[in-house]
């Protein structure tokens, strides 16, 4: 009886788990993201395209440090990410290369949310694993205190123009704000999940109970602020669009056959103190947070 045992239990080790295999898929969409990276910085580097980095040379290298910026910074917020301005008249070679970059992203971003929907313990294991399939990236980031992988910063887009454009407009914003609508039932559940027993929890789970249970309500984040490119375009669009409006926290791929940059300003070196755009006169959520601990706020 020993032996037949002792082969079932071999049988079983050596039967390929499904994690290993979403792990083992998520391996090679990484190493494609890096490879397409790569070959885009090879592609700029062979090309005499016109560049512009916002407070950098826009070298060859400074591409590379922008495409391939993986890694959290020590003590950086989990939530921030790393911003890497630039413009790039990129010719078909360039935008070809631009295009496979953002679809290896797609495919690694696709790969990381059925893992974080389906089996979430493995994502730590993901962020241990991935950044030694590259261990010569990995240990000079590691050098500079990058030793974390940030996922966020792995699957962003590169910003693409999908059409010439005659001059670009680079401006600070900072009154971005991410609204999530709630239920009532939904905040009280944020609430109850705090420490009960404090007495700021207390009074803002009676302020919840005087509200109707079918009032909605708004989880407001204010977000960091971000370089926005405005873009007009050479001629009308398709759908007659003159103009688009687009963040850029990574280099601007602009589709420029000559080789030549549009005419661009040059942004504030930092973005400004207060808010500088007006506040809308037709603004649905009320001043103040209803319930402060949350960020939760009343529609008017």
């Amino acid at each position: 009886m020993a032996g037949p045992r002792r082969a079932r239990r071999r049988a079983v080790t050596l039967a390929p788990a499904p994690t290993y295999r979403l792990l083992a898929e998520l391996e090679l969409a990484f190493d494609k993201l890096i490879e397409c990276s790569e070959a885009l910085v090879a592609t700029y580097a062979a090309s005499p395209a016109e560049a512009w980095a916002f407070q950098a040379e826009a070298s060859t290298e400074w591409l590379r440090r922008a495409l391939l910026d993986f890694w959290y910074a020590d003590g950086q917020d989990g939530r921030a990410t790393r911003s890497h301005v630039g413009l790039v008249a990129a010719d078909d070679a360039l935008m070809a290369a631009a295009a496979e970059v953002n679809a290896a992203k797609a495919d690694f971003a696709a790969r990381l949310a059925h893992i974080r929907d389906h089996h979430p313990p493995l994502l730590a294991e993901a962020k241990a694993v991935l950044p030694f399939r590259h261990p010569e990236l990995h240990d000079h980031l590691r050098g500079s205190g990058l030793a974390r992988l940030h996922l966020k910063q792995c699957w962003r887009a590169i910003p693409i123009a999908e059409a010439p454009v005659a001059r670009v407009r680079l401006a600070w914003y900072s009154s971005g704000r991410s609204i999530k609508r709630l239920t009532v039932r939904e905040v009280e559940k944020k609430l109850l999940a705090l420490d009960t027993d404090a007495p700021h929890v207390r009074i803002q789970l009676r302020k919840l109970a005087a509200l109707p249970s079918a009032e909605p309500l708004a989880q407001v984040q204010s977000q960091a602020p971000l370089m926005r490119a405005n873009l007009f375009y050479c001629e009308p669009l398709e759908d007659g669009r003159t103009r688009r409006a687009m963040n850029v926290a990574l280099p601007l791929f602009l589709p420029a056959p000559r080789g030549r940059l549009p005419d661009h300003n040059l942004p504030p070196a930092a973005p400004p103190q207060s808010r500088t755009r007006a506040r809308r006169s037709d603004e649905k959520l009320e001043d103040t947070p209803y319930l402060p601990s949350l960020r939760i706020y009343r529609y008017r």
